[in-house]
């Protein structure tokens, strides 16, 4: 998979506009509660027949979101770090992979887009491998906080504090 998605958001854009879509930009709707239909991209990583079944019910309304990866989003999961009941080795060790992931700050990590159809949302959603890996020490600092964050971590709301938005 690509390093990043900024190549690809832009060709998406590019073929929105030539079919004649129209296009709303928002947020992630992955965790807006609905019900989700998931494109399989890992098998069919094709946006272009993604919403060629869009064009097929007669739709023309497409969600996109496009995630850019920032320093921000490092720093607060380095300050949970500094919060996560581990051992100071395995502390640093997160840290370490954390830093590693500034070379991409800038860069989009993740691209969605989605359609609604008789009361269900179709989302085609893809991700690089290094966002994967960011996801993953999340879960490891999550799952490492004090009761105190309340059930799942980051704060008494629960879930990551990293929004997909």
């Amino acid at each position: 998979m690509r390093p990043n998605l900024d190549s690809l958001t832009e060709e998406i854009q590019q073929y929105l506009a030539a079919e004649q879509f129209i296009v709303f930009r928002g947020l992630s709707r992955a965790s807006d509660g609905q019900a989700f239909v998931y494109w399989d991209a890992e098998r069919h990583p094709d946006y272009k027949a993604f919403l060629d079944c869009a064009q097929q019910l007669g739709l023309r309304l497409v969600h996109f979101h496009s995630r850019e990866f920032s320093q921000a989003h490092r720093e607060e999961a380095l300050d949970q770090l500094e919060e996560a009941e581990l051992a100071r080795e395995e502390i640093r060790t997160l840290a370490r992979r954390l830093e590693e992931l500034a070379i991409y700050e800038g860069f989009t990590c993740a691209i969605e887009l989605s359609f609604d159809y008789e009361g269900r949302v179709y989302i085609f959603e893809m991700q690089t491998e290094w966002y994967d890996e960011w996801h993953d020490i999340l879960d490891e600092i999550d799952a490492s906080l004090p009761d105190e964050y309340g059930p799942g971590g980051y704060g008494a709301g629960g879930g990551s504090y990293y929004s997909n938005n």
